[in-house]
């Protein structure tokens, strides 16, 4: 648990699921993407505080109030090992420039480094200018080498293995 004079920066728990749904909204909103939400409250419930949890969360609290999240698992690779991908920080706007970013990247980090991870990754829109001027404050390697490739879950339902 970090503690702030402003803000606290915790583990999240189940009852912080609804405030991390409106952040997603409110990152999707900013990254033009809104209709492309369509996880429900049941599904991130079951994900990260289920039987099997995949994913991890810390939040930023402000006098009560959820105002930032970052979401991560562990992945694998093959040439090196265990990793930790940090899916998102999120920090809802009106609360940026106050460290809260910071401190919830610091908190993913170590969790990076509790697990002897080989490395930690996320990605960045290349067109979001602040989020990339963030990462580069870590002296963080920012990849243009490597195209992300994808299947949606639409593309994955109607595949017919031949």
């Amino acid at each position: 648990m970090n503690k702030n004079s402003t803000f606290l920066i915790r583990k999240g728990a189940q009852e912080d699921v609804p405030a991390l749904l409106d952040l997603i909204k409110e990152l999707a909103l900013y990254e033009m993407a809104p209709q492309e939400v369509t996880i429900s409250l049941d599904e991130l419930l079951e994900d990260g505080f289920g039987q099997n949890p995949i994913y991890g969360l810390f939040v930023a609290e402000q006098k009560g109030e959820i105002v930032g999240i970052a979401l991560y698992y562990e992945k694998y690779s093959t040439w090196q090992g265990r990793c930790i991908f940090l899916e998102d920080i999120i920090v809802t706007e009106s609360k940026r420039g106050m460290g809260i970013g910071h401190a919830l990247f610091q908190a993913v980090i170590g969790v990076a480094k509790a697990q002897n991870a080989a490395r930690m990754e996320w990605q960045v829109l290349d067109w979001n200018q602040p989020a990339i001027n963030f990462y580069k404050k870590y002296n963080a390697g920012l990849d243009s080498e490597w195209i992300n490739g994808k299947l949606t879950r639409k593309q994955i339902q109607e595949f017919n293995q031949k």
